[in-house]
């Protein structure tokens, strides 16, 4: 193959993916942001997902200039999909992705979106905006493909090397085309959607179908807490058989998960099917924050202390374990609710970068030395440094050896602690 390759946005998806394709073919890597090709090109992932060995032996020529994709053959799309206030799929970036690469867009090319949209997106919306931008026949000079990205931030077994590439073009040839690239990247290899569509389709149901799965277990936690039994003593018994689907509940955020099911829920009812299933796990899912600091809030009262002006600490701001990615997390959820009631909230995250917090969520990251004399403490994220600490400096956090303690991830025994601890875990 004598492909050249653009990709268009290097964040969490779009980086491991250009440094693949750079291993085989030449590579420009393109971000609208000056911040991050800088930290790019000095060898410095700002994710902190991938290794500054790996970036500083590259081939890869990182830009901000739109022209320096010009003479490309082969174009990769990877830019967020998020949804806007009312959960409505915004395609701002993939649009402005598309008009960007349309000005340097030639006739014989083959644009690939990686960015999760909803089925008919990549051929109804980006094609057209392509076709508009560049003056070039969408199907004729030019065609498409879509390749839906399944990249976990933070997983380092389940790599874009290692598992199965979805690949799709809008005509056979243009599929082979497809399939031929990534396979070259690809050890796990691909599997050939039978159209776009149904590529497309294929990523926002696996998202919504785990989304599901969660939320029946963050169901099943609200009726153990009612009942007064432990939801991880539930779920050990449960494994034991064989077809155990092995979920548990917890704070469904990120960039897919909470994300992904609104792009084919907008597509259902605007087809006049009303979808309840899908938004009902998302109903479930996003009140988790809410629910657990009213919890606390009754392990405080019940402890006689007051609720307003508790001291309480938060560990772990991140949407999940040992990453420093915030979009979407649900932590700010049950800080926000601490809030309403007059808690001073208290929050230290081993990852997460101090400025974005404060930027997307108005939080004021601390430091662990200031989780001290605490009523409660809630461990929300089950960061590795947490783990590893030793239990009598995390307990220590708590007041006189005592108070509230919420562990969403079930990262305790309760048998281990001691009797002066009010426990409770999601």
């Amino acid at each position: 193959m004598n492909e050249k390759i653009g990709v268009v946005g290097l964040g969490y998806v779009g980086l491991p993916v250009a440094l693949a394709f750079a291993k085989e073919f030449p590579t420009v890597g393109f971000d609208i942001s000056e911040r991050r090709v800088s930290a790019l090109r000095e060898g410095r992932d700002p994710n902190g997902e991938t290794a500054g060995e790996e970036l500083q032996h590259t081939s890869m020529r990182f830009t901000t200039d739109a022209a320096d994709l010009s003479d490309c053959t082969f174009f990769v799309v990877a830019v967020p999909t998020p949804v806007d206030s009312g959960n409505r799929p915004d395609l701002t970036p993939v649009i402005r992705a598309s008009e960007t690469l349309g000005k340097v867009l030639k006739a014989g090319a083959v644009v690939v979106y990686e960015s999760t949209v909803f089925p008919g997106c990549t051929e109804e919306i980006c094609g057209p905006v392509l076709a508009r931008t560049s003056g070039l026949r969408q199907g004729a000079d030019f065609k498409l493909g879509y390749s839906p990205e399944r990249i976990n931030p933070g997983d380092k077994k389940n790599t874009f090397e290692t598992v199965t590439k979805i690949v799709s073009g809008e005509d056979g040839e243009t599929l082979e085309r497809v399939a031929a690239a990534y396979e070259a990247i690809v050890p796990a290899g691909v599997f050939r959607a039978a159209n776009l569509k149904a590529a497309e389709a294929a990523k926002v149901i696996e998202n919504a179908q785990r989304d599901i799965n969660i939320a029946f277990m963050n169901e099943v936690a609200h009726i153990c807490d009612r009942i007064g039994i432990r939801t991880a003593d539930v779920i050990a018994g449960m494994n034991t058989k064989w077809n155990a689907l092995r979920f548990t509940p917890g704070l469904v955020g990120g960039h897919c998960i909470g994300v992904d099911p609104y792009y084919i829920t907008s597509k259902s009812e605007e087809l006049g099917y009303f979808p309840e299933v899908i938004l009902s796990g998302r109903r479930i899912n996003n009140g988790m924050g809410a629910f657990i600091a009213q919890r606390l809030m009754k392990m405080l009262a019940k402890g006689g202390k007051p609720i307003s002006g508790a001291k309480v600490g938060v560990l772990g701001l991140t949407f999940k374990e040992n990453v420093s990615d915030l979009r979407n997390s649900r932590v700010p959820d049950i800080i926000s609710e601490l809030k309403e009631f007059g808690v001073e909230v208290i929050v230290h995250d081993a990852f997460a970068d101090t400025a974005e917090a404060q930027h997307e969520y108005g939080i004021e990251l601390s430091p662990l030395a200031a989780l001290r004399e605490l009523d409660g403490l809630v461990v929300a994220v089950s960061h590795k440094p947490y783990l590893e600490m030793p239990r009598s400096d995390l307990l220590g956090m708590l007041k006189g050896g005592g108070g509230a303690l919420i562990d969403v991830k079930s990262i305790f025994e309760p048998k281990e602690l001691p009797a002066s601890i009010a426990y409770w875990s999601l």
